[in-house]
């Protein structure tokens, strides 16, 4: 992942598309040092995901790795954290052709 411990800063705007009408559902931000970007590029140099999905997969994995580790006594998070890991370390290992 990344080596570099920037201090980063996203927002995020999520926003509701309906008969092509947008709304404004919520927005929050979000930090930390993974360079969200790269971890797209490299994601979809590795293969066979799109960039839409490569983008999708980053900014999940990374909110919800945010999360479980704000509430680790959580216990739908005590319990999945294990597959969590698990899953994380599957694509690590891909982006680092291991």
């Amino acid at each position: 992942m990344d080596t570099e411990k920037v201090k980063r800063s996203y927002h995020f705007n999520v926003e509701e598309v309906i008969d092509n009408k947008v709304k404004d559902a919520f927005s929050f931000n979000f930090g930390g040092h993974h360079d969200l970007a790269a971890l797209v590029e490299k994601a979809v140099a590795v293969g066979n995901i799109t960039e839409k999905h490569a983008k999708e997969l980053v900014v999940a994995v990374r909110l919800l790795h945010h999360v479980m580790k704000k509430y680790p006594e959580n216990e739908a998070i005590k319990a999945f954290a294990p597959q969590f890991k698990e899953f994380k370390d599957a694509l690590k290992a891909q982006a680092n052709g291991k």
